[in-house]
């Protein structure tokens, strides 16, 4: 979480942490791919998981935010941009993605996330980027191609652009700032108090295009099923995956952090073999090899490290 502390916890590592991200934004993808099917709107699902997500949320902040209610005033211009950023924009802007492009496009323009975060943290906050963080990041990335390809050329032959991938390339740069102005987080906010306020500032930017859209005719059907989409996608991918990437990418860095990005594909095609029955092929294998490596590569520690018990603070930067 943006927070003036680091995570508090004595028994997860940070880079252990950041693989609890990218598991749940695989399933928010799928999600958000169903999601029109049974006639819920990007705009739509974006507004109410945030408004559930913030309600369900505010019974554990309220004390937090009266706590840090100074800080807030004082740097409300920047939480309310993070929250623009995040649970404004890029949610709506991934959802509207998925509903107008392929999983292909989409997967692909996303590993270009943790180039876009490296090179944004070097020029703005001055973070190194080594050779070794750029051989990780693009070891990674060839995980990812490998993966959505399923190890075929010709796939990759016939990548076109579609009317989302723009939306797509919008959210990653939204995605990719909001990660690196992390690092300006308010001093002595608590990291519930952070999400919290973030999501109030994202809500101010969705609710006037939620009600426009409703003026437009646009409703939300309410089914067991599109209310069962809505209560996971509010707690699991919005509440706890921006809890653990925010306490991640404090912790480690934006542009360390990034790389994490690519294993959303990993964990999808996993869900496929798990959930629908899919064969486990050897494209699948070696992806994982590839991206597991590069994130090894870029955070520069041992597996024994990786798994400590502590945090490391920056000590996994190069």
């Amino acid at each position: 979480m943006a927070s003036g502390s680091r995570p508090e916890s004595p028994f997860v590592s940070p880079y252990v942490l950041l693989l609890f991200p990218p598991l749940l934004w695989a399933t928010n993808a799928i999600v958000g791919r169903w999601a029109p099917e049974l006639g819920i709107s990007p705009i739509g699902l974006a507004f109410w998981r945030w408004i559930l997500a913030f309600l369900l949320l505010l019974p554990f902040s309220w004390r937090s935010l009266i706590d840090d209610w100074d800080v807030i005033r004082r740097r409300w211009v920047l939480i309310l941009f993070l929250g623009i950023l995040s649970a404004g924009a890029y949610n709506t802007l991934l959802y509207m993605a998925l509903a107008t492009s392929t999983a292909i496009n989409i997967t692909l323009l996303g590993a270009s996330l943790p180039i876009v975060m490296a090179v944004i943290a070097r020029f703005w906050l001055g973070e190194r980027l080594s050779p070794r963080k750029i051989g990780g990041i693009v070891l990674s990335a060839l995980g990812v191609v490998l993966v959505v390809s399923r190890g075929e050329w010709a796939v990759l032959k016939g990548f076109q652009l579609h009317e989302g991938d723009l939306l797509m390339l919008a959210a990653t740069l939204c995605w990719a700032v909001y990660s690196v102005l992390l690092r300006r987080h308010p001093p002595g906010l608590k990291p519930i108090s952070m999400l919290a306020a973030q999501m109030a500032g994202g809500l101010t930017v969705l609710t006037p295009v939620f009600l426009l859209e409703m003026s437009g005719g646009a409703s939300f059907p309410i089914t067991p099923i599109t209310l069962a989409v809505l209560g996971y996608t509010a707690i699991f991918p919005a509440i706890l995956a921006f809890y653990f990437w925010n306490q991640g990418v404090a912790a480690v860095g934006p542009s360390i952090a990034g790389v994490y990005v690519n294993l959303v594909p990993i964990f999808t095609a996993f869900m496929a073999v798990g959930l629908l029955g899919e064969d486990f092929a050897w494209y699948h294998f070696l992806g994982l090899v590839l991206i597991m490596g590069g994130i090894f590569i870029v955070t520069g520690l041992p597996i024994g490290r990786i798994l400590g018990r502590r945090f490391g603070g920056r000590s996994g930067e190069a």
